[in-house]
């Protein structure tokens, strides 16, 4: 009886040990394996390597095809869409740029916008306050200078300049070239700009902390994180956005225990409510703010043509009610609130439906608790911070989200005019897998439409691609990169400051007109006569330092 009884246990064990590790073996060979259907499409090898380069890098090097030759074609791709290869030349390069990686607190603190620097001077007695906007002197701007030196205080050009510097030393040297067009695709997407002054400082860490990471996860996680970031909550402006909290009332058992004093105060407070609540629909809610609302589902989720209507845009803006900003600096914007929240702690925040999430903040106090009914799904009255994220994951896993991604993903990648048959294809991919961009990414590559010839130099390079691939092909050495920013400018692209929440349009009819292309041409020509300062290469390497016969000659060299 103990031999049948321990054969018994011995063969649960053993199968219980092999279900484990089968499920290990099938947790190992998870990972999509990429196809990509090249020959159909009559390109070689070599011509296949050649279109990869010029889809999902900024620009060939040389070398660069004999290396994804050797790699090989698919496992090249799954290198670059993991986003991990060592890139220890291009941190060194960045390590000399101390203000990139500051936190927004810090930057709050180190960078003041003007009109606070002249704040706080005037505070400080450095200046009269009756000289503010009356001087504009040298003697004065001395004073202001003097005044940030004493403070330690930075000009806020200096952070945006060492952040522009850093966005073309990526593209240029990095070796993660596909991340660095993804981050640059869905910061487009999601866009905010320099230009507004309020939200200009949260710029470098919204890239940074929210964009570069998720770009090849789930779709939801860069909804979400823009959503909560501070520079997208000031750019549209829902940072501001409030409505009525009304209370809700206590259960019928709590009143009954409740004394009469109790109750009366708790009447009280839901009669207040409700006067506030009338008086702001009889104002037309005068704390809304739906530019965020609007923006989320016409730009980042279900396209302008997505089936939401006006009524849909106004219910999700008072789901996003007390949506803001955790105060952050310690001299400017919500010092005081910043004091009086860690005096309040995190834990009674929570008890009282606030969240407080790093730069993020719920106030339960400025939200919308009523009833709301968005793309038909109810959101029942007494929700808070809770009832937002459920309507931004529902946004994001739509059935018009995956095709309107999958849309620009195909714009951006393929050609300015997509087949429909592979927007299909990969907005089905998109809803199968839960939203992952790089299982979207995957499909787009592995389908015949993107081997097309019609997909081959199809598309139109942006004045920013035009400069990168320029001096990536030339192997050049950039130790001044503003001077391409300010070339870049020249030919119509002011990067990072892009005034509309669309993002830069991704057609090249959009690049190309008559002064664009001249500006291209003087580029060229400025790059190769090396007269753009601190820009370094060896010309004649290109043609084994052998001096062509012609120019003829020395195209057909190339």
């Amino acid at each position: 009886m103990k031999i049948k009884i321990h054969s018994f246990y011995f063969t649960v064990v053993a199968f219980s040990c092999a279900i484990v590790f089968s499920s290990f073996a099938r947790n190992a060979f998870e990972k999509e394996k990429i196809v990509l259907p090249y020959k159909q499409a009559g390109l070689t090898e070599k011509q296949a390597a050649a279109h990869l380069l010029s889809r999902f890098t900024y620009g060939a090097k040389e070398g660069d095809i004999d290396v994804v030759l050797k790699t090989g074609l698919g496992k090249w791709l799954e290198q670059q869409l993991d986003g991990n290869l060592e890139d220890a030349a291009l941190d060194q390069q960045l390590s000399k740029y101390d203000a990139i990686n500051l936190s927004n607190t810090e930057v709050e603190n180190i960078f003041p916008r003007n009109a606070q620097v002249v704040r706080f001077a005037v505070k400080d007695g450095y200046i009269h306050k009756d000289s503010v906007n009356k001087a504009n002197t040298k003697e004065y701007r001395a004073t202001l200078t003097s005044y940030m030196k004493d403070k330690g205080y930075k000009p806020q050009q200096e952070l945006y300049r060492q952040f522009i510097n850093q966005k073309i030393l990526r593209a240029i040297y990095t070796n993660n070239q596909l991340k660095e067009l993804m981050t640059d695709f869905w910061f487009n997407h999601f866009n905010v700009s320099l230009s507004k002054n309020q939200c200009a400082s949260y710029v470098p860490a919204y890239e940074r902390d929210v964009i570069r990471p998720n770009v090849f996860g789930k779709f939801e996680n860069l909804v979400l994180s823009t959503a909560k970031s501070p520079a997208m909550l000031m750019y549209l402006d829902n940072f501001s956005s409030s409505g009525t909290n009304v209370v809700t009332p206590a259960p019928a058992d709590d009143m009954v225990m409740a004394t009469p004093a109790q109750r009366q105060k708790r009447q009280a407070q839901l009669a207040l409510q409700r006067a506030k609540l009338q008086n702001q629909q009889n104002n037309k809610k005068p704390g809304l703010n739906e530019n965020y609302a609007r923006e989320v589902m016409e730009l980042h989720t279900l396209g302008v043509d997505g089936g939401y209507t006006q009524s849909d845009v106004t219910q999700a803006a008072r789901i996003l009610t007390g949506w803001t900003i955790a105060p952050m600096s310690d001299n400017g914007y919500g010092a005081p609130m910043k004091k009086v929240l860690e005096r309040i702690g995190d834990d009674n925040l929570s008890k009282r439906g606030f969240v407080h999430e790093g730069d993020f903040l719920f106030a339960m106090n400025r939200h919308d608790n009523g009833e709301k009914v968005v793309l038909g799904k109810k959101f029942a009255a007494g929700g808070g911070y809770e009832e937002g994220v459920e309507l931004l994951k529902m946004l994001a896993h739509h059935k018009s989200t995956a095709k309107f991604i999958s849309k620009k993903l195909a714009i951006r990648f393929v050609s300015d005019n997509p087949p429909q048959s592979l927007i299909d294809k990969m907005a089905k991919t998109f809803l199968n897998s839960d939203g992952n961009i790089k299982s979207v990414m995957i499909t787009m590559a592995s389908a015949p439409e993107f081997w097309s010839k019609d997909a081959l130099r199809e598309k139109t390079k942006s004045p920013f691609e035009l400069a990168i691939s320029a001096v990536r092909s030339l192997d050049a050495k950039v130790g001044q990169p503003y001077q391409l920013y300010t070339w870049i400018n020249k030919m119509g692209q002011q990067m990072y400051y892009y005034q509309a929440p669309t993002g830069f349009p991704d057609r090249g009819q959009y690049w190309i007109n008559t002064g664009s292309l001249l500006n291209r041409m003087n580029f060229g020509l400025a790059l190769a006569s090396k007269r753009i300062p601190g820009i370094t290469f060896d010309l004649g390497a290109m043609n084994d330092n052998h001096e062509p016969e012609s120019a003829e000659a020395a195209l057909v060299d190339l």
